[in-house]
């Protein structure tokens, strides 16, 4: 049964309109509001348990048909696809050590194979052991919005215009996630070479944004900094590490400039992001009516929190994914909480 949503006085614009779509049953194709609201989740290798968890909480919340498209990056394209799939519940798997065991596998390395096996987990895995609904995903109503890096260009890139069949669909979330040196060589999809969305986008907000979005709700992977402790320089100025210099010299050294400008200026890109989504977080527009031309998006982030264990891109240990897939949950579910139940899930 339907409880009123109740918005208090200042509550974000993105949970308002949330609210209202989900309260009045409205689905996409079918919207009269005006708006095009967007589902943005970050990845992070295992890190990404962290926004499925968050995912996994909006569908059971019964939200997810109150998103136009939903965008991702990396293991973000992963939980997307799981998200809009007919099994969605199956997003637990992020906490399952059989799930990293098929990802993460170092003994990949005595054999001359990459240690992050995306091509075993979406060609395997999703396709034999906890099979995902390809076609389900291909149709959707709410829109799915895989990203990758062209590297060509070295831009973010939206793959959505590939995806003709399953077989383009699991090409698109191998090149979503096909990190440089951990998990090989660039994917070919449609004539084009595709690596690792986080090189160029790895919080997958502002494709959503250049596309129209009104309001995108953000699912991070990485915990707020602590108050007080500062970040480390990472401006555009700034000296790339030597694991970079090293991987950009050997593994992307045939590949175009304009793909090493973007895999070294990552992470003053991730600080710019960061500053951005902050502002946006603290905005509260007063208006109820549609964005008119020129009027600023309304875009919120939700982190896990201060006390979510410390999750690496490789961490195959059950214990904590367990742990860190719960807080994911427990973030959105605190972000709901003052709205009620909204709805029971479809």
């Amino acid at each position: 049964m339907q409880r009123e949503p109740v918005i208090e006085p200042g509550r974000h614009e993105v949970l308002r309109v949330l609210a209202d779509r989900v309260h009045r049953g409205s689905r996409p194709g079918e919207r009269r509001d005006g708006y095009r609201v967007a589902l943005a989740i970050e990845g992070g290798g295992m890190r990404g348990t962290i926004s499925a968890g968050m995912a996994l909480a909006l569908y059971e919340s019964g939200v997810t048909h109150a998103f136009d498209a939903v965008y991702g990056a990396s293991a973000g394209a992963i939980t997307a696809a799981w998200l809009l799939s007919g099994t969605p519940e199956q997003l637990t798997g992020w906490a399952e050590p059989i799930y990293a065991k098929a990802m993460i596998r170092p003994s990949n390395l005595l054999r001359g194979q990459p240690m992050v096996d995306v091509r075993n987990l979406v060609e395997y895995l999703y396709r034999e052991v906890a099979r995902m609904d390809f076609d389900a995903v291909l149709t959707n109503p709410v829109e799915y919005h895989p990203l990758a890096t062209d590297v060509r260009t070295g831009r973010s890139t939206d793959l959505r215009p590939h995806l003709t069949g399953p077989a383009e669909l699991r090409l698109a979330l191998r090149a979503s996630a096909a990190l440089p040196f951990l998990a090989g060589p660039p994917i070919e999809l449609a004539g084009r070479l595709y690596y690792d969305a986080g090189l160029a986008e790895s919080i997958p907000y502002r494709t959503a944004l250049a596309q129209g979005a009104s309001h995108v709700l953000v699912l991070r992977s990485r915990p707020a900094p602590p108050t007080g402790i500062g970040t480390p320089a990472a401006g555009p100025d700034a000296r790339p590490s030597y694991g970079a210099r090293l991987i950009a010299a050997t593994v992307l050294r045939h590949h175009p400039e304009a793909l090493h400008r973007s895999f070294f200026t990552r992470g003053h890109r991730l600080l710019h992001d960061d500053a951005l989504l902050a502002q946006y977080d603290r905005a509260v527009p007063p208006t109820l009516r549609p964005p008119a031309d020129g009027q600023a998006p309304a875009v919120l982030s939700v982190r896990p929190g201060p006390d979510t264990p410390r999750i690496g891109r490789l961490t195959r240990n059950g214990k904590p994914l367990k742990a860190a897939l719960e807080a994911g949950h427990a973030a959105v579910n605190r972000l709901l909480q003052p709205l009620g139940r909204l709805t029971a899930i479809p």
